[in-house]
């Protein structure tokens, strides 16, 4: 068990923790919660040992083995299934000495301890754990120096969780994962046989991974069972019954008040007066939970354009003449809501920077709306901020002639206020650094959003927040993240990015987690099974049929709007006025938006089509 008794710790004057109290019971999953800057990496270094306790004590089990990844492995020339393998102490020690030792006493003592630990079967255990981050057979024999900073801390990660240690401390690991190893991640830790505690802000992970929450509050920490979702429940109903108590107290209080106030002159009541004064000393007030400052993201809203957006046929793309992606027939309208899914390497960011006009075309026909706007946020975006310059700097440099009051505005749009505008990006939070890079990407008002990991270093109310403002965006987004929530919350159609192409995935999210995690298992045939004579048609659940019922009404709202432009079109072209000879130039623009849309209108009722036949099938 893992106790935490009355510990007291301050940074600069600042009390983080004050009087902090709690019991984790040997085995438990537990999911470390809280705003950002409350505390909760300091208090995985108080567990460590690396800062001294002003008050208090934490105890652990005598010998009991504390690990975390600190930070990424070395670029050295060892390679990654070694490098894991010597994260187990013990056994490397072992190993070493059972070729030295002579004496047979201890060799005896030393096999039996090899045997205890299963070190025979550690380089298995160690493959199979890079594996499940992202590492196939031939880069586990790869030297660390072939890799770069965020596939190191996968392998640091590996190693920690290789050496199984009786207390694992994880912080944040997801933020350098993608969605594949985040999912792994999740199964690995549920099974883990030690005691886990983990900082994160994935409500997936939270959900699936940990069966208790620990919240750092106000300087304090509260014990919850039960996973996120089932805290987020039970800390709602302890603020309304706080809230409730709190206004009845104030009245009681506002009522005595005034009697006070009334009478404490007149000497016949005087006596009434000062008992009433007293009743008001000894009522124990119970504070009002603080409002929380909510935090959201302001998306400037685009004009709506003629479908398709983007329409690629033939398509090939990579790098330096050696092609990643082959075969690419895709389409991209302004209402698409579209989350790429595949394993890292298989070229998620490649499509990406394919579409965001960061890569040619090597082969094929892309066709873009001659306006497009594209906003394009990665990860690395972060990291080429100005750190000298503050965010108002950086929008100045974006709008020069723009007023410096409606540049704050937007900067509090984005939950950057007044003191956040004026302070060097390098003193910022990641959190705060993530929503200026995010501010910058949609500044222009773009019709299409490509989001290539935005939730890191985000809490989860920004991750809400985030959620909010990409379902009110009018344009069409394209989203890649580790954060099942996110994509489940926005999402409405699924690209599977692997074999050097790019496919539909008609399943839903929990259907590709279950795929991932049981990729063991031989690949479905393509062919449909024929059904047993006796085995009556299974029913669509309900979560299906209203899938299918949304998209049909998307479709049919498509296929509306492309009718009424078709519409407004073809009474422009039946406008004599247009066919002047001086207007030769207009007309052809005309004639073509208006085969644009003929177009875009057969493939929509062509969907539509598809949709409908769908959902009669599962007797929608």
């Amino acid at each position: 068990m893992l106790t935490i008794d009355d510990i007291s710790y301050s940074v600069e004057g600042r009390l983080l923790l004050d009087g902090a109290s709690a019991r984790i019971p040997a085995g438990h999953k537990v999911g470390l919660i809280g705003r950002n800057g409350t505390g909760k990496t300091t208090l995985f270094r108080l567990i460590r040992g690396e800062l001294a306790l002003e008050g208090g004590a934490i105890t652990l089990p005598q010998r009991a083995r504390i690990g975390g990844v600190a930070q990424e492995v070395p670029a050295n020339e060892v390679s990654l299934l070694d490098t894991v393998l010597a994260a187990d102490t013990e056994r490397a020690a072992l190993m070493a000495e059972a070729e030295e030792a002579v004496d047979a006493t201890r060799i005896a003592e030393v096999q039996t301890r090899l045997a205890d630990i299963d070190a025979w079967s550690a380089e298995a255990r160690a493959s199979s754990i890079l594996k499940g981050l992202g590492f196939d057979d031939a880069e586990q024999l790869m030297p660390c120096s072939a890799f770069s900073g965020g596939w190191r801390m996968r392998v640091a990660l590996a190693g920690v969780l290789f050496a199984q240690p009786d207390l694992l401390l994880l912080d944040e690991p997801t933020n350098y994962l993608d969605l594949e190893g985040a999912l792994w991640l999740e199964s690995y830790l549920a099974k883990y046989p030690h005691t886990v505690i983990i900082i994160s802000h994935d409500r997936g992970l939270l959900n699936r991974a940990v069966g208790a929450i620990l919240h750092l509050e106000d300087r304090q920490l509260t014990f919850y069972q039960g996973p996120y979702d089932q805290f987020a429940r039970q800390r709602a109903e302890q603020r309304a019954v706080q809230a409730s108590m709190a206004k009845k107290q104030q009245a009681r209080v506002a009522h005595l008040q005034s009697f006070v106030d009334r009478f404490r002159a007149k000497a016949s009541k005087a006596k009434q007066a000062q008992a009433r004064l007293k009743m008001i000393e000894k009522i124990d007030l119970v504070a009002a939970p603080e409002e929380v400052a909510r935090r959201v993201f302001t998306f400037p809203q685009p004009e709506e354009l003629s479908p398709p957006i983007i329409s690629i046929e033939g398509g090939e793309t990579g790098y330096d003449d050696k092609p990643v992606l082959r075969g690419l027939n895709l389409r991209i309208d302004h209402d698409d809501r579209i989350a790429l899914l595949g394993k890292n390497g298989q070229g998620k960011s490649t499509l990406s920077k394919l579409l965001s006009d960061r890569l040619p075309l090597m082969a094929g026909k892309m066709t873009r709306s001659a306006k497009l706007r594209i906003g394009y946020f990665a990860q690395h975006q972060v990291d080429e901020l100005h750190i000298d310059e503050t965010p108002l700097q950086h929008l100045q440099r974006e709008r020069p002639e723009t007023q410096q009051s409606k540049l704050r505005a937007q900067l509090a749009g984005f939950g950057l206020g007044a003191d956040q505008a004026e302070t060097e990006v390098g003193r910022l939070s990641g959190g705060q650094k993530a929503r200026l890079s995010l501010l910058l990407a949609t500044l222009d008002a773009p019709h299409l959003l490509i989001l290539d990991e935005p939730t890191n270093h985000l809490d989860i109310e920004s991750r809400e927040a985030l959620v909010e403002a990409l379902t009110a965006y009018g344009g069409a987004v394209i989203l890649v993240s580790h954060d099942m929530h996110l994509l489940s919350m926005v999402a409405d159609r699924l690209w599977l990015v692997s074999d050097g192409g790019v496919k539909p995935f008609d399943d839903d999210l929990e259907a590709y987690r279950k795929l991932l995690l049981s990729s063991d298992k031989p690949a479905k045939s393509d062919k449909p099974k024929p059904a047993k004579k006796d085995e009556a048609p299974r029913r669509a659940t309900r979560e299906k049929l209203m899938a299918l019922r949304a998209e049909v009404r998307k479709c049919e709202d498509r296929v509306e709007k492309i009718t009424d432009m078709h519409g407004k079109l073809s009474r422009k072209l039946a406008d004599p006025a247009i066919y002047d000879a001086a207007k030769t130039a207009e007309l052809a623009e005309w004639n073509r938006k208006f085969a644009e849309v003929e177009e875009g209108l057969k493939r929509a009722e062509a969907l539509w089509m598809a949709a409908l036949e769908k959902l009669e099938k599962v007797g929608g």
